[in-house]
């Protein structure tokens, strides 16, 4: 238990008392009189308080926090004394986590439930544990604080941002996948899955009319349908050392993963094969492409703990893999990087031959900070040499990137926040134009 303000306020009230019995010596029994009272005060508060058996803490939050973004993490006390509980707590939350509330205060009415919430944001994947919960109070007479630690130690794992999926599921349903960067690429055709009614020309075929639609409306009303083709379409994610510089507050690796994850759950929901393929100086992991909802939560727990290696990535082994293992016809899309143009004329090399049974998509981050400093307004000589640094080196990734275009390579080169629409808007193009 710890004094509050008030309590030390009032035993300081008989330093006076104290200080005037050395002119009349019976103040000192006053003084006497006086510190029991407070005591007795302070004895009362610590009677009257809720002890802390009386409450009870439990911490809420998803089993599965997400790379990147605000996690919700709520704390569930419950009163079960007759006073209300004024109180400030901190949860001991891994500290690699920056959060929105160092603490939390607020008053627990009696006999009732109160929930105090916060947001973390974790910025690596991987395991991590909480700590306990720390709860102080007040009692009802406000001259004591009571301390109480409860123990609410637990693991918990940080996936690729499955926020996302829930905001795609969330915008598909009401029809506004537009404001997250995605638009709608469908191909008509005979068969598949129901798009549209509209109007009967008479170039339709006949048994395109839909009865009770045209039953209904009085009129031939025909029934367009989405064409239904299931294609393999893999992720070959670079876990070099190119891939471990952070651009904002994730790494590389992480906005591939990120954008993998969600183009494999896209991919999925339209009856597409989906696999993965994580390699470094060599193959590290391989998913065979296959279908439906158990094949997203392999990929999901593939995903979690990648980590990107001190090592020079391998494109050459890890594509050769991939070919010997990938007969059919895929889409395949390697996250990478381009350094240099030493680095990239190999890749060049392996992915054109890849380009003669599938299709090959590269995928890289571009760097905010470098384009923003190419287009900054030059100002002293320190300025200008960081300029001309950034359009040398924009020059150098343009050049790489028509070098991959020449050979029949499609590329994806936009900034991180705008990597999962671009990824996903190209995979939609490229399914509705029939090329995969």
């Amino acid at each position: 238990m710890l004094p509050t303000l008030r309590l030390l306020t009032l035993l300081l009230l008989a330093a006076p008392l104290i200080g005037l019995a050395a002119f009349a010596p019976w103040l000192v029994w006053l003084a006497l009189v006086y510190v029991l009272a407070v005591a007795a005060l302070a004895i009362s508060d610590v009677a009257l308080a809720a002890r802390p058996g009386q409450i009870e803490v439990e911490r809420v939050h998803d089993a599965r926090l997400s790379l990147g973004a605000e996690n919700l993490v709520t704390l569930i006390l419950a009163n079960a004394s007759p006073r209300p509980v004024r109180f400030t707590l901190r949860d001991e939350y891994p500290h690699e986590f920056p959060a929105d509330a160092l603490t939390l205060a607020g008053t627990i009415p009696p006999y009732e439930v109160y929930e105090a919430r916060y947001h973390v944001r974790p910025l690596r994947r991987g395991d991590y544990t909480f700590g306990d919960v720390v709860l102080r109070y007040q009692g009802p007479l406000g001259t004591i604080v009571r301390q109480a630690r409860y123990p609410a130690t637990a693991t918990v794992k940080v996936y690729p941002n499955t926020l996302e999926l829930r905001k795609y599921d969330l915008l598909a349903r009401k029809g506004l996948l537009h404001e997250i960067g995605l638009r709608p690429a469908r191909v008509q055709g005979p068969g598949g899955e129901f798009e549209r009614l509209r109007d009967y020309t008479p170039d339709d075929e006949f048994r395109r009319i839909n009865w009770k639609a045209t039953a209904r409306r009085h009129k031939p009303i025909a029934a367009d349908y989405e064409t239904e083709r299931s294609q393999h379409v893999l992720c070959a994610i670079d876990c070099g050392r190119l891939m471990a510089p952070p651009v904002g507050p994730l790494m590389r690796i992480d906005y591939a993963v990120n954008t993998a994850l969600l183009l494999s759950y896209v991919a999925a929901l339209r009856g597409d094969h989906v696999g993965m393929l994580a390699f470094a100086d060599g193959v590290r992991t391989y998913v065979a492409p296959r279908r439906g909802r158990p094949q997203f939560q392999r990929l999901l727990e593939t995903l979690y703990n990648l980590q990107p290696e001190p090592v020079e990535a391998d494109h050459g082994a890890a594509l050769s893999y991939l070919a010997q293992r990938q007969r059919r016809r895929s889409l395949i899309i390697l996250f990478t990087d381009l350094a240099t143009p030493e680095t990239a004329e190999p890749l060049a090399v392996h992915l054109a031959r890849l380009a003669r049974h599938h299709l090959p998509l590269c995928v890289t981050v571009s760097d905010p900070f470098v384009s923003g400093a190419a287009g900054k307004p030059v100002t002293d000589s320190a300025s200008l040499y960081r300029r001309a640094v950034a359009e040398g080196l924009l020059d150098e990734r343009r050049a790489l990137l028509d070098r991959l275009h020449r050979s029949g390579v499609l590329t994806v080169d936009v900034p991180a926040d705008k990597l999962s629409a671009g990824v996903v808007n190209t995979y939609l193009r490229l399914k509705a134009q029939g090329r995969l």
